[in-house]
């Protein structure tokens, strides 16, 4: 079986617990505002992957993984290659290595269920929790944000959160009280990350003849960011929770 893959990071510490081999996957419906990787896009780009060697790149980081690290998909949008990925997951699985899924809920598909059950952790990008905000950002429906919730609910993965704060988009104290609500739906939650936006992808996108549509958004203000981090509230589990500082 064929992936498409866009890059390889070793070492990860940001993307999931512990260090982490990531796989950043090729191909995303979503076209987010703040997108820093709009050359993954394209489905047809990148390179092709086996599973063999992704289980040959992630044995080479196992000496570094201790008890929490492993295996991160992130891309992209790796559900956009769900049946691959969950025969990479399943074959990760049996060598010892657990595997996190980062998606951007903004797809799902016939393989999604089979991805999402063969993972030990969802990394779940919220947008924004109001859906027409939601679509603006991302050019795509919330409907498939609610079926992805739905899969993980039934299938009783842990999550952990990931919300993008962009100046005057949602960086506000009720779009925190809105993302609040809107988490209470999602069954285990381990923590909860609000990340400043940044200018850095602005320079890839001239270099790829690609409009940048918050040209003039200054990136968040630090300050600002650590006051609403104070402000996020999760939901009561059976999960150890906390909120990235």
């Amino acid at each position: 079986m064929i992936g498409r893959l866009h890059s390889i990071e070793t070492f990860g510490a940001v993307d999931g617990p512990g260090i982490r081999t990531v796989f950043f996957m090729q191909g995303c419906p979503a076209r987010c505002l703040y997108c820093h990787n709009p050359d993954s896009w394209a489905a047809d780009g990148g390179r092709d992957i086996t599973i063999e060697e992704i289980l040959h790149w992630a044995d080479r980081g196992r000496p570094y993984y201790g008890d929490k690290g492993g295996v991160t998909f992130s891309g992209g949008e790796p559900l956009l290659q769900g049946e691959f990925l969950a025969a990479a997951i399943r074959a990760l699985s049996e060598i010892g290595i657990d595997s996190a899924i980062d998606a951007s809920g903004t797809y799902t598909d016939e393989f999604t269920e089979e991805a999402i059950r063969a993972c030990k952790l969802v990394l779940l990008d919220i947008k924004h929790p109001l859906a027409d905000r939601f679509e603006i950002i991302t050019g795509r429906p919330q409907e498939e944000l609610f079926k992805l919730i739905d899969i993980i609910n039934r299938n009783g993965k842990h999550v952990w959160i990931r919300n993008v704060v962009v100046p005057d988009i949602n960086d506000t104290e009720e779009d925190i009280a809105e993302l609040n609500r809107f988490i209470r739906q999602i069954r285990y939650i381990d923590k909860v990350e609000l990340l400043g936006y940044h200018t850095m992808a602005v320079n890839k996108y001239g270099k790829l003849g690609i409009t940048y549509r918050l040209k003039g958004v200054p990136p968040m203000d630090g300050e600002k960011l650590n006051h609403l981090k104070q402000l996020v509230e999760i939901p009561e589990t059976d999960a150890v929770s906390q909120v990235e500082l």
